[in-house]
Protein backbone atom coordinates (compact mmCIF):
# COMPACT_ATOMS: atom_id res chain seq x y z
CA UNK A 1 0.00 0.00 0.00
CA UNK A 2 1.40 3.78 -1.06
CA UNK A 3 3.18 5.36 1.57
CA UNK A 4 3.26 9.11 2.66
CA UNK A 5 5.80 11.04 0.62
CA UNK A 6 4.34 9.83 -2.93
CA UNK A 7 3.27 12.52 -5.35
CA UNK A 8 -0.50 12.05 -6.01
CA UNK A 9 -0.70 10.23 -8.97
CA UNK A 10 2.10 7.74 -8.05
CA UNK A 11 -0.19 7.29 -4.71
CA UNK A 12 -3.71 6.33 -7.07
CA UNK A 13 -1.65 4.02 -9.17
CA UNK A 14 -0.55 2.07 -6.12
CA UNK A 15 -3.42 2.31 -3.94
CA UNK A 16 -5.35 0.82 -7.32
CA UNK A 17 -3.28 -2.00 -7.56
CA UNK A 18 -4.13 -3.01 -3.55
CA UNK A 19 -7.66 -2.38 -4.14
CA UNK A 20 -7.77 -4.62 -7.18
CA UNK A 21 -5.92 -7.00 -4.88
CA UNK A 22 -9.01 -7.07 -2.26
CA UNK A 23 -11.24 -7.24 -4.64
CA UNK A 24 -9.85 -10.78 -6.52
CA UNK A 25 -9.46 -12.24 -2.59
CA UNK A 26 -13.35 -11.08 -1.77
CA UNK A 27 -15.54 -13.48 -3.91
CA UNK A 28 -18.38 -11.53 -2.86
CA UNK A 29 -20.09 -9.53 -5.60
CA UNK A 30 -21.16 -7.24 -2.82
CA UNK A 31 -17.98 -6.89 -1.33
CA UNK A 32 -16.32 -6.54 -4.43
CA UNK A 33 -18.68 -3.32 -5.46
CA UNK A 34 -18.40 -1.88 -1.41
CA UNK A 35 -14.74 -1.80 -2.63
CA UNK A 36 -15.68 0.35 -5.48
CA UNK A 37 -17.96 2.74 -3.38
CA UNK A 38 -15.36 3.46 -0.88
CA UNK A 39 -12.56 4.01 -2.80
CA UNK A 40 -13.91 6.54 -5.36
CA UNK A 41 -11.74 9.31 -6.48
CA UNK A 42 -13.36 12.19 -3.28
CA UNK A 43 -12.21 9.43 -1.22
CA UNK A 44 -8.75 8.72 -2.60
CA UNK A 45 -8.19 12.71 -2.18
CA UNK A 46 -9.29 12.49 1.25
CA UNK A 47 -6.62 9.45 2.46
CA UNK A 48 -4.32 10.59 0.37
CA UNK A 49 -4.38 13.97 2.66
CA UNK A 50 -4.07 11.62 5.53
CA UNK A 51 -1.22 10.68 4.31
CA UNK A 52 0.51 13.65 3.11
CA UNK A 53 -0.74 14.64 6.86
CA UNK A 54 1.90 11.95 8.72
CA UNK A 55 -1.64 10.98 10.53
CA UNK A 56 -1.51 7.52 8.60
CA UNK A 57 1.79 6.18 6.74
CA UNK A 58 0.11 2.37 4.57
CA UNK A 59 -3.47 0.99 4.51
CA UNK A 60 -2.76 -2.56 5.81
CA UNK A 61 -5.91 -4.47 5.13
CA UNK A 62 -9.90 -4.90 5.67
CA UNK A 63 -10.77 -5.50 8.81
CA UNK A 64 -14.94 -4.99 8.33
CA UNK A 65 -17.66 -4.41 6.69
CA UNK A 66 -20.75 -2.40 8.45
CA UNK A 67 -23.89 -0.57 7.48
CA UNK A 68 -22.33 2.86 7.23
CA UNK A 69 -19.05 1.75 6.11
CA UNK A 70 -16.10 -0.20 6.61
CA UNK A 71 -13.16 -0.36 8.55
CA UNK A 72 -8.96 -0.86 7.28
CA UNK A 73 -6.01 -1.11 9.55
CA UNK A 74 -3.23 1.40 8.93
CA UNK A 75 0.05 2.21 9.92
CA UNK A 76 2.02 5.27 10.92
CA UNK A 77 5.40 5.86 9.78
CA UNK A 78 6.82 4.45 13.15
CA UNK A 79 4.95 1.39 12.30
CA UNK A 80 2.02 1.41 14.93
CA UNK A 81 -1.49 0.34 14.16
CA UNK A 82 -4.42 2.37 13.75
CA UNK A 83 -7.49 1.99 12.47
CA UNK A 84 -9.43 3.99 9.44
CA UNK A 85 -12.72 4.12 9.16
CA UNK A 86 -14.50 5.10 5.69
CA UNK A 87 -18.08 6.00 5.76
CA UNK A 88 -20.03 5.09 2.34
CA UNK A 89 -21.60 8.46 0.80
CA UNK A 90 -23.85 6.44 -0.89
CA UNK A 91 -25.07 4.57 2.07
CA UNK A 92 -28.64 3.41 2.91
CA UNK A 93 -29.21 4.57 6.12
CA UNK A 94 -29.18 7.94 5.59
CA UNK A 95 -32.63 8.33 6.85
CA UNK A 96 -31.53 7.04 10.03
CA UNK A 97 -28.80 8.98 10.53
CA UNK A 98 -30.89 12.03 10.54
CA UNK A 99 -33.12 10.95 13.82
CA UNK A 100 -29.81 10.26 15.86
CA UNK A 101 -27.77 13.79 14.72
CA UNK A 102 -31.55 15.73 14.66
CA UNK A 103 -31.57 17.31 18.55
CA UNK A 104 -28.24 16.87 18.98
CA UNK A 105 -27.01 20.85 19.84
CA UNK A 106 -23.29 19.86 19.02
CA UNK A 107 -24.74 19.51 15.02
CA UNK A 108 -27.49 22.60 14.88
CA UNK A 109 -28.23 23.52 11.10
CA UNK A 110 -28.64 19.93 9.93
CA UNK A 111 -28.34 19.63 6.18
CA UNK A 112 -30.34 17.00 4.83
CA UNK A 113 -28.40 16.34 1.83
CA UNK A 114 -26.70 12.62 1.28
CA UNK A 115 -23.09 13.61 1.95
CA UNK A 116 -23.04 16.42 4.52
CA UNK A 117 -25.00 14.44 6.78
CA UNK A 118 -22.26 11.63 6.43
CA UNK A 119 -19.62 14.29 6.99
CA UNK A 120 -21.31 15.31 10.14
CA UNK A 121 -21.91 11.26 11.51
CA UNK A 122 -18.11 10.87 11.29
CA UNK A 123 -17.77 14.13 12.96
CA UNK A 124 -20.28 12.97 15.58
CA UNK A 125 -18.87 9.49 16.07
CA UNK A 126 -15.30 11.34 16.40
CA UNK A 127 -16.34 13.82 19.07
CA UNK A 128 -18.56 10.98 20.73
CA UNK A 129 -14.71 9.46 20.96
CA UNK A 130 -13.29 11.55 22.54
CA UNK A 131 -16.64 12.12 25.22
CA UNK A 132 -16.51 8.51 25.91
CA UNK A 133 -13.00 8.26 26.65
CA UNK A 134 -12.96 11.14 29.04
CA UNK A 135 -15.56 9.34 30.86
CA UNK A 136 -13.53 6.78 31.31
CA UNK A 137 -15.38 4.36 28.86
CA UNK A 138 -12.95 1.60 27.34
CA UNK A 139 -13.66 2.78 23.52
CA UNK A 140 -10.82 2.95 20.18
CA UNK A 141 -9.14 6.06 20.90
CA UNK A 142 -9.66 8.63 18.36
CA UNK A 143 -7.13 10.03 16.77
CA UNK A 144 -7.84 11.97 13.73
CA UNK A 145 -10.87 12.84 11.62
CA UNK A 146 -11.50 14.46 7.99
CA UNK A 147 -14.92 14.71 6.33
CA UNK A 148 -15.80 11.00 6.16
CA UNK A 149 -13.03 9.43 7.71
CA UNK A 150 -11.78 8.76 11.49
CA UNK A 151 -8.48 7.68 12.21
CA UNK A 152 -8.83 5.75 16.06
CA UNK A 153 -6.68 3.14 18.05
CA UNK A 154 -6.72 -0.06 16.79
CA UNK A 155 -8.15 -2.94 18.82
CA UNK A 156 -6.55 -6.54 17.91
CA UNK A 157 -3.08 -8.03 17.67
CA UNK A 158 -0.17 -8.26 15.23
CA UNK A 159 -1.60 -11.03 13.36
CA UNK A 160 -5.51 -10.09 13.40
CA UNK A 161 -8.49 -7.50 14.76
CA UNK A 162 -10.46 -8.02 17.74
CA UNK A 163 -13.37 -10.19 17.89
CA UNK A 164 -17.01 -9.14 18.20
CA UNK A 165 -18.31 -10.33 21.44
CA UNK A 166 -20.59 -12.41 20.02
CA UNK A 167 -18.07 -14.85 18.40
CA UNK A 168 -16.25 -15.56 21.66
CA UNK A 169 -16.72 -17.44 24.41
CA UNK A 170 -16.04 -15.46 27.51
CA UNK A 171 -14.27 -16.46 29.89
CA UNK A 172 -15.28 -14.34 32.99
CA UNK A 173 -19.43 -13.82 31.50
CA UNK A 174 -20.53 -12.26 34.92
CA UNK A 175 -16.75 -9.75 35.36
CA UNK A 176 -17.86 -8.95 31.27
CA UNK A 177 -21.10 -7.76 32.27
CA UNK A 178 -20.62 -5.95 35.55
CA UNK A 179 -18.15 -4.00 33.19
CA UNK A 180 -20.31 -3.09 30.82
CA UNK A 181 -23.01 -1.88 33.02
CA UNK A 182 -20.26 0.58 34.36
CA UNK A 183 -19.28 1.34 31.44
CA UNK A 184 -23.07 2.92 30.94
CA UNK A 185 -23.32 4.40 33.77
CA UNK A 186 -20.24 6.38 33.64
CA UNK A 187 -20.72 7.02 29.93
CA UNK A 188 -24.34 8.37 31.44
CA UNK A 189 -23.38 9.84 34.83
CA UNK A 190 -19.91 11.17 33.87
CA UNK A 191 -20.35 11.77 29.66
CA UNK A 192 -24.06 12.48 29.68
CA UNK A 193 -24.03 10.35 26.62
CA UNK A 194 -25.87 7.09 26.05
CA UNK A 195 -24.64 4.68 23.41
CA UNK A 196 -28.17 3.87 21.63
CA UNK A 197 -27.07 0.77 19.89
CA UNK A 198 -25.15 -1.29 22.51
CA UNK A 199 -25.00 -5.03 22.10
CA UNK A 200 -22.71 -8.06 20.90
CA UNK A 201 -22.20 -6.67 18.03
CA UNK A 202 -21.10 -3.20 18.93
CA UNK A 203 -18.47 -4.68 21.80
CA UNK A 204 -14.99 -5.67 20.54
CA UNK A 205 -13.09 -8.16 23.30
CA UNK A 206 -9.45 -7.59 23.50
CA UNK A 207 -8.33 -10.62 25.25
CA UNK A 208 -10.86 -10.24 28.49
CA UNK A 209 -11.83 -6.59 28.47
CA UNK A 210 -14.78 -5.26 26.46
CA UNK A 211 -14.25 -2.41 24.15
CA UNK A 212 -17.50 -0.11 22.78
CA UNK A 213 -17.38 0.50 19.17
CA UNK A 214 -19.78 2.00 16.52
CA UNK A 215 -20.82 5.01 18.47
CA UNK A 216 -22.18 7.62 15.93
CA UNK A 217 -25.11 6.83 17.36
CA UNK A 218 -24.47 8.03 20.59
CA UNK A 219 -26.92 10.63 21.98
CA UNK A 220 -26.41 13.46 24.35
CA UNK A 221 -29.42 12.92 27.68
CA UNK A 222 -30.68 15.83 26.33
CA UNK A 223 -31.92 14.69 22.82
CA UNK A 224 -35.34 12.97 22.71
CA UNK A 225 -34.52 9.81 22.24
CA UNK A 226 -31.94 9.15 25.48
CA UNK A 227 -33.78 7.69 27.91
CA UNK A 228 -35.46 5.27 25.16
CA UNK A 229 -31.92 4.04 23.75
CA UNK A 230 -30.75 3.63 27.30
CA UNK A 231 -33.66 1.35 27.76
CA UNK A 232 -33.00 -0.76 25.15
CA UNK A 233 -28.71 -0.63 25.87
CA UNK A 234 -29.69 -2.24 29.35
CA UNK A 235 -32.53 -4.47 27.90
CA UNK A 236 -29.97 -5.83 24.86
CA UNK A 237 -27.14 -6.62 27.83
CA UNK A 238 -29.20 -8.34 29.99
CA UNK A 239 -30.69 -10.46 26.92
CA UNK A 240 -27.07 -11.71 25.57
CA UNK A 241 -25.21 -12.16 29.21
CA UNK A 242 -28.66 -15.03 29.97
CA UNK A 243 -27.19 -17.73 27.30
CA UNK A 244 -24.74 -17.17 30.38
CA UNK A 245 -27.02 -17.94 32.58
CA UNK A 246 -26.77 -14.51 34.16
CA UNK A 247 -29.75 -12.58 35.73
CA UNK A 248 -29.53 -8.74 35.07
CA UNK A 249 -32.00 -7.20 36.70
CA UNK A 250 -33.25 -4.39 33.98
CA UNK A 251 -35.27 -1.93 35.98
CA UNK A 252 -32.58 -2.07 39.16
CA UNK A 253 -29.94 -0.96 36.44
CA UNK A 254 -32.17 1.94 34.90
CA UNK A 255 -32.89 3.03 38.49
CA UNK A 256 -28.96 3.04 39.47
CA UNK A 257 -27.88 4.30 36.15
CA UNK A 258 -30.71 7.64 36.52
CA UNK A 259 -29.46 8.09 40.39
CA UNK A 260 -26.66 9.91 38.81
Amino acid sequence: MPRSGVGLKEFERKFERERDSWRTLRKDSDDRKTYDEVFDKDNLMRIYKLFSDGVIDQVDFPISTGKEGNVFRALTRDGKYLALKIFRTSTATFKDMAKYVAGDPRFKGISRNRKKMIMTWSSKEFRNLQRFAEAGVRVPKAVACHQNMIVMEYIGTDSSPAPMMRSVQLKDPSGVAEKLLVYVRRAYSEGGLVHGDLSEFNVLMDGDEPVLIDVGQSVLLRHPMAEELLDRDIGNIARYFRKYGLNIDIERELKEIRKR
